[in-house]
């Protein structure tokens, strides 16, 4: 007769219910591989991985996943999704944990964060992909500190790799309805968690 030790971890997380709620993923399907990890270009200067993100969701960790710079890095290039060999979208899990931080009014760990997401999306909607430019001019002006990165511009600009004219996309219109159905998602979560 064989007898199975195994354990299963089952936490009472208020995070984790909510974050396999909003992702549709099921975050215990996790079994700490770490090729996310390994393939995370971000993973670097982030002060959990993607797989320790998993692992303190697993384990109720909430303030230490919630207080963590990691899903504010994350660049959303899906790698750590496509290698994960239990089919689990962790990008889609990282966004959900800005979603939930930012509908709870939490402070980012990251200096300054949400406000280049904010320009990052905004030049998004309005012409359908990333003018750089703009994005560099819009961030440096709001952060209080607009010479940042003015050093770089003439370089870029030489080699090609900044247009001094924002680019507009075939679709744009298109792109629009999606971030207005977005916002109208984000008002949602935000009443449901007021009700709470």
């Amino acid at each position: 007769m064989t007898v199975s030790n195994t354990i299963r971890p089952a936490p009472a997380s208020e995070l984790l219910g909510l974050v396999e709620s909003q992702s549709g993923e099921e975050i215990l399907r996790c079994y700490q591989c770490g090729k996310c990890s390994a393939g995370c270009p971000a993973a670097y200067a982030m002060d959990l991985t993607p797989r320790q993100i998993m692992r303190a969701l697993q384990l109720g960790l909430d303030e230490e996943v919630l207080h963590s710079n990691a899903f504010w890095l994350c660049v959303s290039c899906q790698t750590c999704s496509a290698r994960c060999p239990r089919e689990i979208d962790i990008a889609r899990v990282m966004e959900s944990l800005r979603l939930i931080t930012t509908a709870q009014r939490r402070e980012a760990a990251e200096k300054n964060v949400e406000r280049f997401h904010h320009h990052f999306l905004g030049l998004v909607q309005r012409f359908g992909r990333i003018y750089e430019l703009g994005l560099g001019a819009l961030y440096g002006l709001s952060s209080g500190n607009p010479f940042a990165n003015v050093a770089m511009a003439p370089g870029m600009l030489s080699r090609g790799k900044l247009a001094i004219l924002p680019h507009r996309v075939k679709g744009t219109s298109e792109i629009q309805k999606i971030f207005a159905r977005a916002k109208e998602e984000e008002t949602a979560l935000q009443q449901a968690a007021k009700e709470k």
